[in-house]
């Protein structure tokens, strides 16, 4: 069992650091909104912080879950980031999406000072997030990684080592480029179920069993018929991540332009009022052009 230092809870890191204490491991956490890590203590007991910096010392693990760039940049680094309380030899686990550049930034910061910087984004949503079977993408080096996926198993489902610092964060961005186009493709065909008056649930049971079945078509075809998106990872978070993937597109030179329609698109639906509506309110925007 291991000293563990848990840094955002937010959906995702609520539950995952929960597996965590569940787990037998010593789990101090932190969040910039001290009442839900009084919460989170109440309920799975283990300890909470006001820093990062705080929660961090002593801990052989830091595990981050929080919102960008800046935000993670503010737990790691200043006076009261976990890089000042982390010791010589400790693993700082990053399950935030964020871009590549800050990953490798830190993960040179970290060089400096002993500490290993692993980036793990994380697939799977809310649901995933408290059932434990988490998608783990990860990056960095191989002793880091090895070294920190028996804390991460506790709440992944599978979790795989995919290249050096940056590499998982790119892999991240290739699952929200898949995504994008997935969603937009589901809610074109359940749109046009409607439109040519078809029981939009007895075409899904059909469909899903062939070549046209997906997680997204699963687990989200009945929400989307009954115009329910208020659950799982929200329109504003998707636009953050997919702005990341088209600004890294931009660098390597990749070519996405479904993924740019589709960023548009749940722009539009921000417009509609959907910035916190599932991502599965793409047919939303379909709905309210007829």
């Amino acid at each position: 069992m291991a000293k563990v230092a848990f840094l955002g809870l937010g959906v995702m890191g609520y539950p995952m650091a929960g597996h965590l204490q569940a787990a037998g491991h010593e789990v101090t956490v932190y969040n910039r909104t001290a009442n839900k890590a009084e919460a989170w203590v109440a309920q799975h007991g283990g300890a909470m912080a006001t820093t990062p910096r705080e929660a961090a010392q002593g801990a052989d693990f830091v595990m981050a879950c929080v919102g960008n760039d800046d935000d993670l940049r503010m737990v790691c680094t200043g006076e009261d980031g976990a890089f000042s309380g982390m010791s010589n030899g400790a693993t700082f686990v990053d399950h935030t999406t964020v871009s590549a550049m800050v990953t490798r930034e830190l993960y040179e910061v970290g060089q400096t000072k002993g500490i290993a910087f692993v980036d793990a984004p994380i697939s799977g949503g809310q649901a995933g997030a408290e059932n434990a079977v988490l998608s783990s993408m990860c990056g960095g080096d191989q002793a880091a990684y090895d070294a920190a996926e028996p804390i991460m198993q506790v709440y992944s489902k599978i979790c795989r080592r995919i290249g050096d610092s940056g590499a998982g964060q790119m892999t991240k961005m290739c699952n929200q480029i898949a995504i994008a186009g997935l969603v937009q493709g589901l809610s074109e065909a359940l749109h046009f179920a409607e439109k040519a008056g078809l029981d939009g649930r007895a075409v899904v049971e059909v469909i899903s069993q062939g070549a046209a079945g997906s997680w997204q078509m699963a687990n989200r075809y009945e929400t989307m018929l009954d115009d329910h998106f208020e659950h799982g990872f929200a329109v504003d978070w998707m636009r953050k991540d997919l702005g990341i993937c088209l600004d890294t597109a931009n660098e390597t030179g990749a070519s996405l332009p479904v993924t740019a329609l589709v960023d548009q698109f749940y722009k539009d639906v921000q417009k509609l009022g959907g910035g916190r509506w599932d991502t599965s309110s793409l047919i939303k925007r379909l709905r309210a052009l007829d």
